[in-house]
């Protein structure tokens, strides 16, 4: 019988955790391998073991960001009933996120890894691709908007997409600098002022055109 193992003296959520939060704060590039064994409680042997290399590690504490600390965007983005409910419940659930007391500021997929030496550009070219699929998201949900009729049939999607995309990003970026949440907040309601009214009908859509009678 093959030899067991030694059980790991370390909870693996909570490792996960605090290598989540340094990333988070210090970006990909500015994180250390020392660093995350600090944070982490436990020694290199144990973490590679435990999560394989530095990249590994990242690309699993973004998933975990993602499913916790992030998630209440893609949720509001996806659950809302109108387009419009949608994107702004996405935008006011980031104000949240991205200013929450006791964690770092602004999203870590947005400045995760924005600036990368040539090696690490495996790093930003996956959280680039994080961010694509968001975009992707928003863009669906516009689309349907437009079937609805919940926007003119002359809305460029792509353009409205590519802005509300800027906004949320933008945001992340404010947040880093200190921006409170009240200051997101009319960012968001000033965003969506620029959402175009829904199709009106004409008076004589959809009738026939009837002749005026003669006396």
């Amino acid at each position: 019988m093959p030899e067991r193992g030694r059980p790991r003296s370390f909870d693996r959520e909570t490792a996960l955790q605090q290598a989540m939060e340094v990333f988070w704060a210090r970006g990909y590039e500015g994180t250390s391998m020392a660093d995350l064994t600090a944070a982490m409680g436990i020694k290199a042997p144990s973490l590679y073991a435990a999560f394989g290399d530095k990249a590994a590690l990242f690309r699993e504490a973004v998933a975990h960001y993602r499913a916790t600390e992030g998630s209440s965007t893609s949720k509001a983005l996806r659950e809302a009933v109108s387009a419009r409910e949608a994107v702004e419940g996405m935008l006011m659930a980031a104000t949240a996120d991205l200013t929450m007391n006791g964690r770092p500021r602004g999203c870590l997929v947005v400045l995760g890894a924005t600036n990368c030496a040539p090696p690490n550009g495996a790093a930003n070219e996956f959280l680039r691709g994080l961010r694509l699929a968001t975009s992707q998201d928003i863009r669906k949900r516009l689309v349907q908007g437009l079937a609805n009729g919940e926007l003119p049939k002359s809305t460029d999607v792509d353009d409205l997409t590519a802005y509300f995309v800027t906004v949320l990003h933008g945001m992340s970026l404010q947040a880093r600098d200190g921006v409170t949440q009240k200051t997101l907040e009319a960012v968001v309601r000033t965003a969506m002022a620029i959402w175009p009214p829904p199709q009106q009908a004409t008076r004589y859509e959809n009738d026939a055109i009837q002749p005026i009678a003669s006396d």
